[in-house]
């Protein structure tokens, strides 16, 4: 039987159609992902891709093999969820993945409704495990059956990969990008964005951050003269540098609402500066343990 890591490499190969963001999306070195997939046909004993051609396509045995390591990772996975889905003194866990910042704004306003809206679902013998980092990283935990549910940002300018014939969603709200800058005692912008105006110090995000493909997508278009000074790989960060008077930042509107109403930030620019997008809650289509099964079940039941 071949390493379930290398149908996993396989699975992600055919998902991105490239060796260079499949090894990206396994955190490892292209040649060694190359290496790898060597390895797997030297197991299968044929060549599993056509490497002329571009984007990567598989042989007709690489879809035969491709067809049974997706339901091996996936009935593995199913175990994996079994196995996890009690903690060390036998409660029920839910394994959520998500960002940072969504963590302590949409993700936890989510998992206190459940609490106090379905006690049923959270009740005194469940907890939660949440796990935070960037979000390509947290959509392969899910793939890999290290956590039941992944909540992430959505926007056509990103690019999470998740199977629809192997994944589903919901919407579990909506949020918005609102340009931001530190306030004055008077509740004026220290900076102001105008078109022929001066240059205005930003603070934008770092690579692999959902934020940066998202900002990054509007900023190709802006008619402001923003001058780059500051990048983050946390929002939090951002937050805090606008906070400071350091710059301009897009952040999340449910992050600095209450700063902007209470006069310590302002919000710049009217709609057509904002960025809608949505924030979406994933899972398996094969069945989850029943605490996963019922917190989906709920949230759900909430939205009808």
């Amino acid at each position: 039987m071949a390493d379930l890591k290398l149908l996993e490499d396989l699975i992600a190969l055919a998902q991105t159609g490239s060796f260079v963001r499949a090894a990206e999306l396994r955190h490892v070195t292209h040649p060694a992902f190359g290496r790898r997939i060597r390895t797997l046909e030297a197991w299968a004993g044929a060549p599993l891709i056509e490497r002329q051609r571009l984007p990567v396509v598989l042989t007709a045995e690489g879809e035969a093999l491709l067809k049974t390591a997706t339901q091996v990772v996936e009935q593995m996975g199913q175990v994996r969820h079994r196995i996890r889905s009690f903690g060390a003194g036998g409660e029920a866990v839910l394994r959520i993945a998500t960002g940072r910042s969504l963590a302590r704004t949409l993700v936890a306003d989510w998992i206190a409704r459940l609490r106090h809206r379905a006690p049923k679902v959270l009740t005194e013998g469940t907890q939660v495990e949440l796990s935070t980092g960037m979000m390509q990283d947290m959509a392969a935990r899910l793939e890999q059956g290290r956590v039941d549910l992944l909540c992430c940002y959505e926007h056509p300018a990103l690019s999470v990969q998740l199977s629809p014939g192997r994944y589903r969603y919901m919407t579990l709200g909506t949020d918005k990008l609102v340009p931001v800058s530190q306030a004055d005692s008077r509740g004026r912008p220290r900076y102001a964005l105008q078109e022929g105006g001066p240059s205005v110090p930003l603070i934008t995000y770092a690579g692999g951050l959902a934020m940066e493909r998202i900002v990054g997508d509007r900023l190709e278009a802006t008619p402001y003269a923003l001058a780059p000074f500051l990048r983050s790989d946390s929002l939090d960060a951002a937050h805090g540098a606008v906070a400071k008077g350091l710059g301009v930042a897009w952040l999340p509107w449910s992050m600095v609402a209450a700063d902007c109403r209470r006069g310590a930030l302002a919000a710049l620019g009217g709609r057509s500066e904002e960025i809608s997008f949505e924030v979406r809650l994933y899972r398996s289509r094969a069945r989850l343990a029943d605490l996963a099964e019922a917190a989906w079940e709920a949230t759900a039941s909430r939205k009808a």
